[in-house]
Parts: structure tokens; sequence; C-alpha cells
């Protein structure tokens, strides 16, 4: 699971075999499941409808569709992109054992062309950053950095890495709020939310990729604390979730009178929250965590979605 130092001769053979296969059918699907283009297009239909429902949801879609937030959105994709090829660069010996069915660097992608895209693909997001604003430009910078670090070490450290992510997941909410520092405050509760359950998702993971972490060295969460102590962290960060979700019902519900809103949160995302609490109580094996990363990500997106209710 964490970003691990690079391969040696194996996978120089490796990479090498693979580089052909881009060339076969299958090179578009092995570059899609590199940069993880369905977490890529969540990512930019989350910073479309932060934009469009959150800080300007009265603006016409020529104003919200401006060039400046196109490329906003591009440099924003290709620092994702970016962060995931350098993670399955650096996680080949582990991918292999968590997620063998996955593999794609050093098999399907040479890791030298791997690594080039990254810094082509780091570098073009940094300088679309800048040419934005050198806000924008210094906080790419700043994740491409912490992905880089997060791959190479901190990863492996109990926290910081899931801590490392989860800071990444609430700046990707903020950037259209930085872009345009329209003040409004919903944008703060979105943000704390993403961190929060990127959070949880992030230690149910490790709880997953126990057994390759623990073959490389890793001090995961799990690995240090044992994972009855490691279900009561993530349980401690679920239940603060909850509890803001469960704030932003009441508001939506009896303060500001937004019934579809509320409605929607309460449904699938509140609900949810609450079952997935209840079964990572029972949680014990490897398919449950996996399963509840799953479910993870099923209500983040609709979180996401829930944004609609602001128009």
């Amino acid at each position: 699971m964490p970003f691990r130092p690079p391969l040696f001769a194996a996978d120089a053979t490796a990479g090498a075999a693979g580089a052909g296969s881009l060339g076969s059918g299958s090179g578009g699907r092995q570059l899609a499941r590199l940069v993880r283009l369905p977490n890529l297009l969540i990512m930019a239909l989350c910073l479309l409808l932060v934009r469009a429902c959150l800080l300007l949801p009265e603006a016409p879609w020529r104003q919200v569709l401006a060039p400046g937030f196109g490329l906003l959105l591009l440099s924003a994709l290709c620092i994702g992109a970016a962060g995931y090829i350098i993670n399955d660069y650096y996680d080949v010996k582990i991918d292999a054992i968590n997620r063998p069915g996955r593999l794609v660097v050093g098999r399907g992608i040479n890791r030298r062309h791997a690594m080039l895209a990254h810094l082509v693909l780091s570098g073009l997001g940094v300088g679309l950053g800048m040419l934005l604003s050198p806000l924008l430009g210094l906080v790419n910078l700043g994740s491409a950095l912490l992905l880089w670090g997060y791959s190479a070490r901190f990863k492996r450290v109990a926290l910081v890495g899931n801590v490392s992510i989860a800071t990444l997941t609430a700046a990707l909410v903020l950037l259209p709020e930085l872009q345009l520092h329209t003040g409004r405050s919903a944008v703060w509760g979105y943000a704390l939310a993403a961190f929060l359950l990127t959070l949880v998702r992030e230690i149910v993971k490790d709880v997953e990729d126990m057994r390759g972490d623990a073959q490389h060295e890793c001090r995961t969460l799990p690995l240090v604390w044992g994972v009855p102590r490691t279900k009561w962290v993530a349980g401690f960060f679920l239940a603060c979730l909850a509890l803001l979700v469960a704030g932003a019902v009441f508001n939506a519900l009896l303060m500001s009178h937004r019934y579809a809103l509320g409605l929607w949160l309460l449904a699938l995302v509140l609900a949810p929250l609450l079952a997935l609490a209840a079964a990572l109580r029972r949680a014990d094996q490897r398919r449950h965590f996996a399963r509840l990363s799953t479910w993870c990500k099923a209500i983040m997106l609709a979180g996401v979605l829930s944004m609609l209710g602001l128009v």
C-alpha cells in the first residue's frame, strides 16, 4: 500500500518487457488505470460543483466555465494524475502482494516512462497554477511535493501518511475558493468533511493492506497499534464526521429550510455513515475492510453531489 523505494534489476526487466504493451489495444486501459481515471473524473466533478453550487450559485454558466477555471481544473488533474503515477512507481512490490491484478508500472508501463510522466505532469500542474496566481502555484507545488514525500516516506509512518492524503483532499475542495476569494463558509465545511472521510478511508485501507505492508517494514497504524485500536481511531474520526453531517442536516431542515439538501444528507450521507460505523465495529477480515473502503468512496460521491442542493 505505501509508496515504496524504486525496485531494482527485476523491475528493469519487467519494465522493458511491459513497455511494448502500450502499443497494444490494452494500452489505453493501462494508462487509465495508472492515473485512476474514474477518480480524476470525480475530482473534476467536485471542483465544478464547488465553483457552481457553493461559490457562484447565481452566476451564469459562462462565468462558471470561465477559461481561468479550465486552467485550474487542468492543473489540479495534472497534480492528481502525477500523484497516482508516483504512488504506483514506489509501490510495485507491495501492490504485487496486496493487489497483484492491478499492477501497471513495471508490467504494462516502463518505470522510466512512468517517472517521466510524473515529472511532466507535476511541472505542468505547478506551472498552470503559477500562471493563475502565485498562491495557487504554491498550493500546487506543495501538493506535488507532499505527494512525492508521501510516496517515498510518509506512507510508512503511522497516521502521517493518512493525514497527508486527507489534507490534500481538503485542499482540492478549497482550490476554487482560493481562486475566487468569495468568503463563503460552506466550502470550509465540505473541506472538513472531505478531510475526515478521507482520513477514515485511508486508515481502513491500511488495515486492508497489512499483509504487504508488514513484509516491507511499514509502520502503519494497524501494524503499530493493532487492528482493534486502529478501529477505535477510525471510529473516532467517523464519529466527528457524523456529528458534522448531523449539524448540516439540522441546519438544512430546521434553520435554512433547504429540505432537499437536508433529506439528501440524512438518507445518503448520515445514514450510510452510521451503517459504516456498525460495519467497522464488526469487521475482522480483509474483505470486510475492502468493502468499507468502497463504502467510503460511495459516501464521498454522495457528499459531493449534495452540493446541488445549495443552488
